[in-house]
């Protein structure tokens, strides 16, 4: 894991997986998350592992939401760092 959540590269960019610190921060189980979301454990362990090929709109909006965030908190796009 890297310092700003879970690395994926892709090409020269790269996704970082954050939903893991977010829920460390405020003190939510993944089970919990999964519970009061109706969100499928697995799915949110995919999501906690950077495990997912496709981004589910409607999951994030319900995270967003449900953990009063952005989706810049849970997912971020690093564009061209790896030139």
């Amino acid at each position: 894991m890297k310092k700003d959540g879970i690395e994926i590269r892709i090409g020269n960019s790269a996704f970082y997986f954050k939903l893991g610190d977010l829920l460390n921060r405020k003190k939510i189980s993944k089970n919990k998350l999964s519970q009061d979301t109706g969100t499928d454990y697995k799915v949110v362990t995919r999501y906690l592992n950077g495990e997912i090929e496709r981004l589910d709109l409607i999951i994030l909006e319900r995270f967003c939401n449900y953990l009063d965030c952005e989706l810049s908190d849970i997912i971020e796009l690093k564009k061209n760092i790896f030139k």
